[in-house]
């Protein structure tokens, strides 16, 4: 007898098709038959093991975020209900350009550092792998949710080059290709850039093209945080397309928005430039966040010379008064490649997190806030934060706009991605709300979506960008990643005053065919794994 008969459920089975009533039976971690109320009709129904009653409930593949944080937050938090609780079952990792593999002692230190403002410092964690591999394996050994991995393209820049804004020699070069070649062999699915972070923004176009070279013989995708979300946000999309193309890889647009006052409204003319590269036998796709703020660290809207040479450097160009002084300048009147080249706007700027606990009356306010409160600069406020955090603060950008975020959420190549921050006091609610804020606000309440439509942009869609064979679709030999919610309550709790609420109306997550969530809690099942590149 079969493990489990989802009895009754409304089937939204990810291909955009209107959903249809059906039983769905699970055995060994796999959907082995799916019975429409239809072909049950005057014939017996299947019988499992166990029966779960799924009447008024919606029952559709796991959801896929395109574009997660959780490279420690998965080894550290075994409940990780941040994302399970949301119905995500797969979650790609090593964003932006910059994680922790592949690496040697020295590049684990200056990452750890980089980026301690998204992930912690780390100090909680055994770092006991060095290559993709090694890390993959790592997961394996139990996490709450499945797990890709991209081959960060800074990290492999900071273990070759340095930090340096420099060109790469011909060595180095060929040193990163075949790293890039071994984390992709090793598992990796894609190549990923975080081109307004260093080091990997030093990086010109016919380096990246290059290594997107490698990741197409592979199979694999490009994923590049481009150059600019500000002013040249579309110049910067053109760059990625043409780069990708001349390649021959696949590009897939992380946190595909047009964001600050330069943008608004201007969601059409990016869709126009993509409609017309897709005309023309282009392989793109995005994905996007259901909110306008973005999301980063204080340390990434600094100018990049600012950054060259690395985190200690950087620290001491911040220590020094007349440094401190140019990078002040470049900030509020020039508008640093870091700020997309948008003069800051200090009132926009909300500290989410800081790692010194001593410095948490910051949380919660912007920065423009706390310096009227302090009686100080802005900048001199910003200052005293990077140097007494060791870079390690987390902020929000209030830079977004509305009527781009539905626009572009409407378009066929689009997926979703949290880009959940889940480090800080105070995160962006992305990071506990991004999945069922698609399904009760844009959907039932908005109506911006159709269900069916939706859950394609959740499901299929991302996983037909990773290649997974048996993912993404309700189907019979299908894994058993499975999602039952009601779509009348299903909503995001996570407010910006409340980021680490958890959803309502998701009370049953499946993960090859386990109940990780069950009845609307956390159970204590550890069934994700990494999931390699398909060979």
């Amino acid at each position: 007898m079969e493990d489990l008969v989802i009895r009754d459920a409304d089937v939204v089975d990810g291909s955009g098709e209107p959903s249809y009533r059906a039983d769905v039976v699970v055995d060994a971690g796999r959907i082995v038959s799916v019975v429409k109320e239809a072909a049950a009709a005057g014939c017996q129904r299947p019988r499992a093991m166990r029966e779960l009653d799924a009447e008024g409930l919606v029952l559709s593949p796991g959801f896929v975020d395109m574009h997660a944080h959780s490279d420690l937050a998965l080894l550290r938090d075994a409940d990780h209900s941040a994302k399970a609780a949301q119905g995500v079952t797969l979650e790609v990792l090593g964003q932006d350009g910059l994680s922790y593999a592949p690496v040697d002692d020295r590049t684990l230190a200056e990452v750890r550092l980089a980026i301690a403002g998204w992930n912690g410092h780390g100090d909680d964690v055994d770092f006991d792998w060095r290559s993709v591999g090694e890390y993959l394996d790592r997961l394996d050994r139990g996490v709450a949710v499945n797990a890709a991995y991209l081959v960060p393209q800074g990290t492999v820049r900071a273990l070759v080059v340095g930090w340096e804004d420099r060109a790469a020699t011909p060595a180095e070069l060929d040193r990163m290709r075949r790293l890039v070649a071994e984390g992709l062999e090793q598992g990796a699915v894609g190549l990923s850039s975080g081109l307004t972070y260093t080091p990997g923004m030093y990086a010109p176009d016919a380096e990246l093209t290059e290594l997107c070279r490698v990741v197409a013989e592979y199979g694999g995708y490009y994923c590049p945080h481009h150059r600019s979300y500000g002013a040249g946000a579309l110049d910067a999309y053109a760059e990625m397309v043409a780069l990708a193309g001349e390649a021959g890889c696949p590009l897939h647009l992380a946190h595909a928005t047009m964001n600050f006052g330069v943008n608004r409204g201007r969601a059409p003319e990016l869709l126009s430039l993509l409609d017309e590269a897709l005309a023309a036998g282009a392989d793109i796709t995005l994905d996007t966040y259901p909110y306008t703020p973005g999301s980063t660290t204080l340390a990434a809207i600094l100018p990049s010379w600012a950054n060259e040479g690395g985190p200690a450097a950087a620290l001491a160009r911040l220590a020094d008064d007349d440094t401190s002084e140019r990078v002040r300048h470049h900030l509020e009147a020039v508008g640093s490649d870091g700020c997309h080249g948008v003069p800051v706007e200090w009132d926009t700027i909300e500290i989410s997190g800081v790692a010194d606990p001593a410095l948490a009356e910051f949380t919660g306010r912007t920065v423009a806030e706390s310096a009227r409160r302090r009686g100080e600069t802005p900048w001199t406020t910003a200052r005293h934060l990077l140097l007494a955090d060791r870079l390690a603060t987390s902020i929000l950008q209030h830079v977004g706009h509305e009527e781009n975020v539905r626009t572009i959420m409407r378009h066929p190549v689009h997926t979703g991605g949290s880009d959940g921050i889940l480090h800080g006091a105070k995160p962006h609610p992305r990071a506990y709300g991004t999945f069922p804020h698609y399904l009760g606000h844009y959907v039932r309440e908005l109506g911006i979506l159709s269900l069916e439509e939706c859950v394609a942009h959740l499901t299929s869609r991302p996983a037909a960008r990773l290649r997974l064979p048996d993912r993404g679709l309700v189907r019979e030999g299908y894994v058993a990643d499975l999602v039952l919610f009601d779509p009348e309550t299903v909503a995001a709790a996570a407010t910006f005053a409340e980021p680490r609420r958890l959803p309502t109306g998701i009370p049953h997550v499946l993960i090859d065919g386990r109940f990780v969530i069950e009845d609307g809690h956390r159970t204590d099942v550890l069934a994700g794994r990494a999931i390699r590149r398909a060979q």
